[in-house]
């Protein structure tokens, strides 16, 4: 899947419960992140199923945009039953009732580039055209990264098209640096590589 970058709360109650980082959401609570203070508040991001009706058709509109931007042999996009596999954490911006953005983390074993270290890769990054420049996009990465974080993996990678500045300096203002290619991505001119070393969680 590319990762087509953004197109251009914690509960109220009781803490939410606590599952695998990579479970099948069917049998985990959904987590809600917290919202940074200069964040409007009606907004929280959870995982989320990705064949839920709003999210497919959210991922519809980051497939068109894309298309709008490379041939499709360009486009290496997960699918919606993909992004239902045990590997992957898929998170969903919410205002409301209307889902307005979407993310995911895919668990990847460890690979020559990687020098044997298993990683995760940010995919299927999103968000509706009258929320950029909200912080929402980095919001979404850092829960992806707090999923990886609570899973183990202390490397993120994403791959994502040279068309696509704003996405770019959006990954490279949360910490992300160029690198080469990976995960049998070729390397075709049209691609950036990006990564980024996480810290473990804090303890307690």
């Amino acid at each position: 899947m590319r990762l087509r970058g953004v197109v251009p709360g914690l509960s109220p109650s009781a803490p939410p419960t606590r599952c695998p980082a990579f479970a099948a959401p069917a049998r985990c609570a959904p987590r809600v992140f917290p919202i940074p203070p200069s964040m409007s508040t009606d907004i929280v991001i959870r995982r989320e199923r990705a064949d839920h009706p709003q999210a497919v058709a959210a991922l519809e509109r980051l497939d068109a945009y894309l298309a709008s931007l490379y041939e499709p042999e360009a486009n290496h996009i997960l699918s919606v039953q993909e992004l239902l596999a045990p590997e992957v954490s898929f998170f969903a911006a919410w205002q409301g009732g209307r889902l307005v953005g979407t993310a995911a983390a895919r668990r990847m074993a460890g690979e020559a580039g990687t020098e044997g270290e298993t990683y995760g890769e940010l995919k299927r990054m999103y968000v509706e055209p009258e929320l950029r420049g909200q912080r929402l996009g980095r919001r979404l990465v850092e829960a992806v990264e707090a999923s990886l974080r609570e899973a183990g993996v202390g490397l993120a990678m994403l791959e994502t098209g040279a068309e696509q500045r704003e996405a770019v300096r959006l990954y490279e203002r949360c910490g992300y640096a160029r690198r080469g290619p990976f995960g049998g991505y070729p390397d075709n001119g049209l691609s950036l590589f990006l990564s980024k070393r996480l810290a473990p969680p804090r303890a307690g």
